[in-house]
């Protein structure tokens, strides 16, 4: 009886019991191994040749099978260039769409927390009208697209007054965030053909300025969300107080209010960056050759002769380590974000 109490009971209040860390800590190694296994398979495969990826699993180099560079030497040396730029695309295309989502959805989310909206639903529906009838010129009739732009905008402005006086039916903020989820919501293969023709029209196909602009508009309905939280977290009276000193509202945002929120900012950022990073459907529609991302280089290793397996690893392990690297330098500003709530005025 008293072996057994020894085992169960802690020493003291701030330690676990022998048995409690034996069982902790045992899980945590079994789902640890759980969880690392496919980063060592893929590392292994990426050192194997082909003959030793066909004939079965084998896990132990040196001991299974001899380990070979002849994958990494085909993608670095006999590729070269071809794996060079779609890596260097990935980088600039998620670096860029992240900022531009992070800047553009801050603001965003910062004004829906800050400032009440009602915007009218005549307006609304007027819009969508004359954004339909602009995309039938343009598509139907030929119609250069920023003449009907311009034409399609004019009308709006002029008809938008007489359209809300008609109807004073208005939406909320809840509304607006609801809807701006909602796009994310939204299945990509759905807008992937329509977004196609539109950069096709203009002229922007395959270029690394098709991407960002997509992944940014892709991805600002997170930011909007996620934002939106922490903004409303942060008291009011710093910002009022601010204002009494004579701030602007940019100033008081980015001098106060973004600092605040600083671990949320990190949180988010390195989430979209990561959706940016691994997105593969979009590329795939809007690029080709030079703006390919390494998601499509990826896929494009199913050959005729079957999935190359070695040369996928390879890959794979260059598009994780940035990602892996990034999370375990910015892990303590993401551990802050639950704390943001916690700021008092």
């Amino acid at each position: 009886m008293s072996v057994l109490k020894r085992l169960t009971e802690p020493k003291s209040l701030d330690s676990m019991s022998p048995l409690g860390a034996v069982l902790v800590y045992g899980g945590l190694i079994l789902w640890s191994m759980v969880v690392l296994f496919p980063l060592y398979w893929i590392a292994i495969t990426s050192l194997k040749l082909p003959i030793h990826v066909s004939a079965g699993p084998v896990y132990l180099p040196f001991v299974d099978f001899l380990p070979d560079l002849h994958a990494w030497r085909y993608i670095f040396v006999d590729l070269g260039n071809d794996t060079l730029r779609p890596y260097l695309n990935s980088i600039v295309v998620a670096l860029v769409s992240t900022a531009l989502a992070m800047l553009i959805g801050s603001m965003a989310a910062y004004s829906l927390s800050r400032l009440e909206f009602a915007p009218r639903l005549a307006s609304i529906l007027l819009f969508l009208l004359l954004g339909a009838v602009m995309i039938v010129a343009v598509a139907g009739f030929g119609v250069p697209w920023w003449i009907a732009a311009v034409v399609a905008l004019a009308l709006f402005l002029l008809l938008a007054r007489a359209a809300g006086r008609t109807m004073r039916a208005s939406l909320g903020n809840g509304d607006i965030l609801f809807w701006i989820i909602s796009q994310r919501i939204l299945p990509p293969v759905v807008a992937a053909l329509p977004i196609y023709v539109m950069f096709q029209t203009v002229g922007l196909l395959d270029t690394r300025t098709a991407l960002i602009a997509t992944y940014t508009t892709v991805n600002l309905p997170i930011v909007v969300w996620l934002m939106y939280d922490f903004f409303v977290t942060i008291p009011k009276d710093l910002e009022e107080s601010a204002s009494l000193d004579g701030a602007s509202r940019f100033a008081i945002f980015f001098g106060i209010v973004l600092p605040l929120a600083r671990p949320g900012l990190v949180a988010t950022g390195l989430l979209v960056l990561i959706l940016a990073w691994n997105e593969y459907l979009l590329a795939l529609f809007l690029s080709s050759a030079n703006a390919q991302t390494m998601p499509v280089l990826v896929a494009a290793q199913n050959a005729t002769r079957g999935p190359q397996w070695w040369y996928m690893s390879v890959l794979i392990l260059l598009m994780i380590l940035p990602v892996i690297f990034l999370t375990l330098l910015l892990q303590r500003f993401i551990a802050k974000g639950m704390l943001l709530g916690a700021v008092k005025g």
